[in-house]
Parts: structure tokens; C-alpha cells; sequence
């Protein structure tokens, strides 16, 4: 039980101790625990602790010393991921859930480095969160301009590569991406709202820090323009005059329509379709250069105007001859 998920943090095996706790200000970051989930009992890996008054992250490891909440004057909530369940399920729950009457099993305390292990650490840390931004704030990269948008390009096949495993890591972690960086990074919002419909995020999605962890997001469907609040989304609404995706309308059947558009004449569609897109797709890089690519959006038409429901992209010119890039239906 102590083996870390395929894309957690520390994905290697590591030997791990199982003992009772009496407070859940005692768990810390990737220890085991159980918590009552559809009034099933299951175990799950905490991945991030945080102060429900507060909602600040609580960085605890094994090796830090436990809370000091003897008055129970804190709430804590805890990031977790279920144990052989898919991971779109990870979710904060409140400290009320923990079952105390369970054993817990903490991972094993670092031992203490070479100095030359020590600066080679440093130098993975320092290039991983180059590339990929800060895995425990959930921040952007730090170079979106040097991105792109399709998934070709993700990551290549690391030696070792195995199609059986990739397969074990789409049914027990929802993931068939080999970058832990991406993967270990935590859904960062709630609930979505888009037009009449309302609905849960999947996968971490890097939409700006202040429209992060509120509690909806709203978004037009016909602009994709993203607001924190409702009073914002409703001025925006009074105000946006698109009933239909910025592009040629290229193929109509019924009530069913493709629109054309290209990535660098509607940079600011693309871009916030990616980021829509990211969280439904784990597996997917969101990219900011979105102008050598051209996007198909299949929308349903009402009285009101033409309704995204899913899209393709693909490369203007590929070099290998692809002829599809990404691919969504929305849920």
C-alpha cells in the first residue's frame, strides 16, 4: 500500500509506515487514509491539505511536525485521490469525512542527501518548474508565448515505454500522459457555468489565479470570455453580440453546423477554447500558440444562437501528414 499512484508526486516506491491517528491535523501530504465517499468507505491519497476558512494551501510532509489545532479552531480540507478509482473523481473534502478509526499510512521520511545529490535535485526542481510552472500553487507556466496547442507533441515515449501500462494508468488514474508535472497538478476549479448548464471540471485547466478556486466560472458560450462572478457575466452578456463562433460557417445539417476558424486571426477564441478543453482532457497540453493550427466547432443552433458542443483542430501544415490535432466533445 505504500507505492505512490502512477502521476503523483514521487511515483517511485517507497517504503511506508501504518499506524492510527487521533486528529486529522495529523495527515500530511501524500499519506493514505480513508474517507466516507457515497456512504462507501474508501482509501484515498492526500495530495493537498489547506484551511477551509482560509482556503490556503497547508504544506505538510512526513517529515514536518504535526498541527497544533488542540483547540479545534481550524477546519482543514484535503485534496485526495481515491485509490484505483479514476482520477477526474479527486476532490477537497472536509476534515468531518476522515475515518479516524482507520490506520493511515505515511510515507517514508527523506533521508538526507549528498551535497552533489542535493544540487542535482535542486537542478530538476528548477528545470521541471521552468517548464511547467508550479505544481503546488497551480500557476501557469511561466512561458506560455513559447507553447503551442496540439497534443502531438506532448511528450514522446520514455524508454521503457509500455502500451499495457498506459493503458492501467487510463483506467486507474484517467491519465495516458508519461509527465508527472502535469498530471500530479490538482483541479484548480469547482463548477462551470456555461449558458443553461452547469457542470463539474474534470482535470486542472491554468485559467488565471483570480479565477481560480471561486466557487463558478462562468463562461459565455459564444465568446468563451471567463468571469469570476455573475454580476461581471451578466454585463458581459448585455454587451456581447455573437450568436455564433467567430468563423465560416462551412457545413450545416438540421440544427447542426461546422464553423472554420483560424487560429491566428481569432487568437483570443482559440486560446480560451483550450482552456475549456483542458478540463476535460488530462492527457492534453494547453498551448498559447494557436496560430498554426485551424479549428472546426460543431455547434447546435436555437432560437438564441449556434451552441458549442465539441470540436476538432489540426495543423495547417503538418510535417508528418496529421490531419487531426485534438479532439472534444463537450460533457
Amino acid at each position: 500500500m505504500g507505492g505512490s499512484r502512477p502521476g503523483t508526486p514521487g511515483g517511485t516506491k517507497v517504503e511506508a509506515t501504518v499506524t492510527s491517528v487521533r486528529s486529522p491535523s495529523q495527515l500530511t501530504i501524500g499519506s493514505k487514509a480513508f474517507f466516507e465517499k457515497d456512504k462507501e468507505i474508501r482509501q484515498a491519497e492526500v495530495l493537498s491539505i489547506r484551511d477551509k476558512a482560509m482556503r490556503q494551501n497547508i504544506q505538510r510532509t512526513a517529515d514536518d511536525a504535526p498541527l497544533d489545532n488542540s483547540e479545534a479552531k481550524i477546519e482543514y480540507e484535503f485534496y485526495v485521490h481515491y485509490v484505483e478509482f479514476n482520477k477526474r473523481l479527486d476532490e477537497w473534502v472536509p476534515d468531518s469525512r476522515v475515518r479516524l478509526d482507520k490506520p493511515v499510512t505515511f510515507p517514508k521520511k527523506k533521508s538526507k542527501a549528498t551535497h552533489g545529490g542535493s544540487q542535482q535535485t535542486a537542478r530538476d526542481k528548477k528545470r521541471k518548474t521552468n517548464a511547467g510552472g508550479s505544481v503546488a500553487s497551480g500557476t501557469a507556466p511561466q512561458t506560455p508565448e513559447a507553447m503551442r496547442h496540439d497534443d502531438a507533441a506532448y511528450t514522446a515515449p520514455q524508454e521503457g515505454f509500455s502500451k499495457e501500462k498506459e493503458i492501467e494508468k487510463l483506467r486507474t488514474s484517467g491519465s495516458m500522459t508519461q509527465s508527472t508535472s502535469e498530471v500530479a497538478r490538482m483541479k484548480n476549479l469547482n463548477l462551470i457555468e456555461m449558458g443553461q448548464f452547469q457542470v463539474e471540471p474534470w482535470y486542472f485547466s491554468p485559467y488565471p489565479a483570480e479565477f481560480a478556486y471561486t466557487p463558478v466560472l462562468y463562461i459565455c458560450e459564444f465568446c468563451l470570455c471567463f468571469y469570476a462572478n455573475q454580476t461581471q457575466y451578466g454585463r458581459h452578456r448585455t454587451k456581447c453580440t455573437l450568436q455564433h463562433p467567430p468563423g465560416n460557417e462551412i457545413y450545416r445539417k438540421d440544427d447542426l453546423s461546422f464553423f472554420e476558424i483560424d487560429g491566428r486571426r481569432q487568437r483570443t477564441y482559440c486560446r480560451n477554447l483550450c482552456l475549456l478543453s483542458k478540463c476535460f482532457l488530462d492527457h492534453k497540453t494547453l498551448y498559447y500558440d494557436v496560430d498554426p493550427f485551424l479549428f472546426y466547432i460543431l455547434t447546435r443552433r436555437d432560437e438564441r444562437g449556434c451552441h458549442v458542443i465539441g470540436y476538432f483542430s489540426k495543423e495547417k501544415e503538418s510535417a508528418e501528414n496529421y490531419n487531426l490535432a485534438c479532439i472534444l466533445t463537450l460533457p
